[in-house]
């Protein structure tokens, strides 16, 4: 019987992973630059790989579990008990983060609730691309380092390091999405242009992760047997 303890998991490591990444941005980012937000990202990330990772995968991200599910190692209704628990735990954290800023007497450094959007500093072709060139790299890390059972007990250090290297190319182009989750839960709560143009920070994203799947097995040797977190966990098919 398949563990409801996997949803729970996701839901709360995207509620963890919004709430200090996009929090980072939100609280700190004129005293800590790009840099802190980008480490927040990474280290978050990183830590939770190892606590949520032996029961859930550590998905925490739509576009990582869309590559889980064309590689196969995750049933069509586990994908999407999967996408649900993550937006939901999104919408959490960006609703705890709006209240602060809200009701908490606390300064949104942003201007715009963390939210991404283009338009001062990329356009949307140049989004577009940014979006799924750092997606795919992401996520081709995450497909390949947990796909080797030789590295599946370093996996947290390089699928952090990629999550830190995106948001250090992309926040001041257009905040950084890599995850359409953690885009929904803030322009939920933003409104307005973050939420009109919220639509290429899921499907961008989502196109990144595919192609990374495509790409993952031309790098895994024929063969590899190794089963890291994002295989040990989704391979379940509820």
């Amino acid at each position: 019987m398949d563990d409801p303890r996997r949803y729970v998991a996701e839901f709360l490591g995207s509620l963890l992973l919004i709430f200090f990444g996009v929090g980072s941005a939100v609280f700190a980012r004129v005293q800590g630059g790009v840099v802190v937000v980008a480490l927040a990202f990474g280290f978050t990330m990183l830590a939770l790989v190892y606590t949520m990772g032996p029961l859930s995968g550590s998905h925490i991200n739509p576009a990582v579990t869309l590559g889980v599910l064309l590689s196969g190692k995750i049933s069509p209704l586990g994908a999407v008990a999967y996408w649900i628990a993550q937006f939901a735990g999104a919408t959490v954290a960006a609703f705890v983060i709006w209240a602060l800023t809200r009701w908490g007497d606390v300064v949104d450094q942003t201007g715009a609730l963390g939210t991404n959007g283009y338009g001062a500093h990329i356009n949307l072709g140049g989004a577009a691309v940014l979006e799924t060139v750092l997606t795919f790299l992401f996520v081709l890390v995450v497909l390949v380092v947990t796909g080797r059972g030789e590295h599946a007990a370093f996996a947290g250090v390089p699928i952090g390091l990629a999550l830190a290297a995106a948001h250090l190319v992309g926040l001041t182009l257009d905040g950084t999405s890599v995850n359409p989750a953690r885009s929904f839960g803030p322009a939920l709560f933003e409104g307005g242009s973050a939420l009109r143009q919220l639509w290429v920070f899921i499907v961008f994203p989502l196109l990144g992760g595919a192609l990374a799947a495509l790409v993952a097995p031309l790098i895994l040797r024929p063969g590899a047997g190794g089963r890291g977190p994002a295989e040990r966990v989704a391979t379940p098919r509820p």
